[in-house]
């Protein structure tokens, strides 16, 4: 059996704020990489429900923070709908990820 890791340090100030993130996954080549933000959610399978790890960096500017936070939605989204095939959920959930966009006043990525 193959094992692969995906680890995190946080640098926190005087009052335990995150100053620094920084994350590697190895066999996705990537080490050491800084991050401004991460969610972690696991799901514990005993106790039928989530456990997260929400971080954010003092520094996280907020249109970047709205992007991240789309983003993520729209991830959920697709893996939603992968894991489920529930296209009227998938559907209602895309809706949404429109409505946030639209109020936040995201601009599309640029290519």
């Amino acid at each position: 059996m193959k094992k692969t890791q995906i680890s995190f340090n946080v640098e926190l100030d005087e009052n335990k704020i995150p100053e620094k993130i920084n994350w590697s996954a190895p066999d996705g080549g990537i080490s050491n990489e800084n991050s401004k933000a991460v969610f972690i959610s696991v799901w514990d399978h005993k106790k039928q429900e989530t456990l997260k790890i929400d971080l954010w960096t003092k520094d996280m500017p907020l249109d970047q923070m709205n992007v991240f936070f789309h983003q993520t939605l729209v991830s959920m989204s697709e893996t939603f709908s992968k894991s489920t095939q529930n296209e009227k959920m998938t559907d209602a959930f895309k809706q949404f990820c429109e409505y946030f966009s639209k109020n936040l006043k995201l601009q599309p990525p640029s290519n």
